[in-house]
């Protein structure tokens, strides 16, 4: 999220890594010939940059179904497909992504709200989540966010340090509140592509 403009490509020689926060590193499991469980495959997480490298995304997985299909590795090869495209919005229609997300010491994001049912789980850092009630709650490391078509901004709370979360969001039917039927809302962070669900 963030201005088109500033959208980097990762980078080659750290998958675009650019807070001080440790590299994760993700393992896909699969099967061999006699039905063990084997890693498929790992690697490091790779990054996108946006809003001048305030802010960064690693999308660790998708799926593209619920449930997902893993007969014959459809949804590994499902997964590669989407990503191979760079046009996967914050949500995946019909399916699922799992996502990093670094925030720069003081950042704060633009008001946003998906068409989804989100996890958010701060893993370092405090992050506040603003409401457009209004309402201010503060994360702290371990503390989860279940966001249901939200709308909201994080803002990391330190001047010094990066944050990180994680998130997970599932696409979700359509909603109406107040008798209104809910949209996604990018606001001002058009560095992602709309999510078309």
């Amino acid at each position: 999220m963030g201005d088109a403009s500033n959208n980097t490509a990762a980078k080659a020689n750290d998958n675009g890594k650019i807070s001080n926060l440790p590299q994760p590193h993700r393992f896909v499991t699969g099967h061999n010939a006699d039905g063990k469980a084997i890693v498929h495959s790992h690697n490091d997480f790779e990054w996108q940059l946006y809003d001048a490298d305030r802010l960064a995304f690693s999308v660790a997985y998708t799926t593209s179904q619920s449930p997902p299909d893993l007969n014959n590795d459809i949804d590994i090869t499902e997964h590669e497909k989407i990503m191979a495209t760079g046009k996967l919005g914050l949500v995946n229609p019909g399916g699922s992504v799992l996502r990093t997300v670094d925030f720069a010491p003081g950042y704060a994001c633009g008001m946003h709200r998906t068409l989804s049912i989100d996890y958010g789980i701060v893993l370092e850092g405090e992050v506040d989540m603003v409401l457009d009630s209004g309402e201010v709650h503060t994360l702290k490391r371990g503390d989860v966010a279940i966001q249901r078509a939200t709308q909201h901004q994080w803002v990391n709370k330190s001047k010094t340090d990066w944050a990180r979360m994680i998130f997970v969001l599932q696409d979700c039917k359509p909603l109406k509140v107040a008798g209104e039927a809910l949209t996604e809302d990018l606001g001002t962070n058009v560095g992602v592509p709309p999510s078309g669900n």
